[in-house]
């Protein structure tokens, strides 16, 4: 069942005042270029003549270097790339995306989980982006000043990890009109695949690599260490009624089970089918924000069997 849902409307008051990872995630970018265009004003005001000079210099020390040698000198780049923006456009769009994405994100899995794939995609990015540079001998010219900063690379890894986790997601695009957020995230990895011989192509491929850490974690490492909870609590709970079972049996009683009848099993699946057509009518007066946690999880659960 492909379940179509409203996308996040923005709130600006209350969303930055929430609190949450993503939110912080926000302000820091935000602030960080804020600092940097302040400093921008000054240095023209005090009409420095090395001003150009001076904010590139500090953009550099920031921005992480595909060239080693550079890299060795600033090694903290490689997490301050990912929140450092220069121009307004720049930064308009990765916030926009971050905000969407986060949102339907934090429907579905937690905030220490989106910090995580924030970081981590962003690493990710910026180190298949040294990689190629160093390996491909198209980018041998320009390696000993190429530079990158952004916060694309950890944006991607947020929109294709959730992209996996909830392929049936709907979103409604102007000018396309519903498309699964799967083929959305697919759709952008092709376009900047191809989009890397036309300019900026160092951008284009810590894209690449944060939309790798996304469908990675999300496909392969989440569920692996989910499935390792669950049997370690099954093995926990199975203990526990072998424990109980075996206390019962010696002070007389005993612990019996039976299959579920299918009159049972017909009434319990037209029970949550009920409660499915309850939410569905929630969402149509009140939109998925409405919904409880625990509506969500039932009906994503839902759509998953569907």
């Amino acid at each position: 069942m492909a379940v179509s849902y409203n996308q996040p409307s923005f709130d600006a008051r209350s969303f930055f005042r929430e609190r949450s990872v993503l939110s912080y995630l926000v302000i820091l970018n935000i602030a960080i270029w804020a600092i940097i265009q302040a400093v921008k004003v000054i240095l023209y005001l005090y009409n420095r003549e090395t001003a150009a000079e001076d904010i590139h210099r500090i953009i550099d020390m920031l921005a992480v270097p595909a060239y080693l040698p550079n890299l060795a000198t600033q090694p903290w780049s490689l997490f301050t790339y990912m929140v450092l923006h220069e121009s307004i456009w720049h930064i308009l769009f990765n916030m926009l995306w971050l905000y969407w994405f986060g949102k339907i994100f934090l429907q579905y899995l937690d905030q220490r989980q989106l910090l995580m794939t924030y970081i981590l995609g962003g690493l990710t990015g910026g180190l298949v982006y040294i990689l190629a540079y160093n390996i491909f001998p198209v980018f041998g010219p320009a390696l000993p000043n190429a530079y990158a900063l952004g916060a694309s690379a950890s944006v991607m890894a947020i929109v294709t990890a959730i992209a996996f986790h909830v392929p049936n997601y709907t979103l409604y695009l102007l000018l396309i009109g519903r498309i699964r957020i799967v083929y959305l995230a697919i759709a952008l990895f092709v376009f900047d695949f191809f989009m890397i011989p036309s300019g900026n192509a160092g951008g284009h491929i810590a894209h690449i690599g944060g939309a790798l850490f996304g469908f990675t974690w999300v496909t392969l490492v989440h569920p692996a260490l989910r499935g390792k909870f669950r049997r370690a609590g099954n093995w926990s709970y199975g203990g526990w009624k072998v424990f109980r079972r075996k206390k019962q049996a010696g002070s007389g009683d005993a612990e019996h089970t039976r299959p579920m009848s299918d009159e049972e099993y017909n009434t319990r699946r037209a029970e949550n089918q009920k409660k499915i057509d309850e939410i569905l009518e929630k969402i149509s007066r009140g939109g998925y924000e409405s919904l409880t946690r625990e509506e969500k999880e039932l009906l994503f659960r839902s759509s998953k069997k569907s």
